[in-house]
């Protein structure tokens, strides 16, 4: 595909040139040849051809997000609850209770 890309630039270059340096052409005539002939119509189809790739490649970008959320989600530990844990009681503390 580049291929075409590459010798249809080279074709408008060589038009652009020519239109130019002839004795009735002018740059701005070149200028607009080379975008409206070249720049523009390859642009849209390279843009157009690259469309499978950039869809294929944003697939696989979600699948790896959403492989690794569940990796996460596998392997968090088992009281990921958010929660602060309750604290131990010290073992110097005696509980307060009636004198038998």
């Amino acid at each position: 595909m580049y291929l075409v890309v590459i010798g249809w630039m080279y074709v408008v270059l060589m038009m652009s040139v020519a239109e130019a340096t002839n004795t009735t052409g002018s740059v701005l005539g070149a200028i607009v040849t080379f975008f409206l002939y070249g720049l523009l119509p390859v642009a849209l189809v390279v843009y157009l051809m690259l469309t499978p790739q950039r869809r294929k490649a944003a697939k696989a970008r979600e699948a790896a997000e959403f492989q690794a959320q569940q990796q996460a989600a596998a392997s968090a530990d088992p009281d990921a609850g958010g929660h602060a844990p309750g604290a131990a009681q010290a073992p110097g503390v005696a509980p307060v209770r009636k004198e038998p």
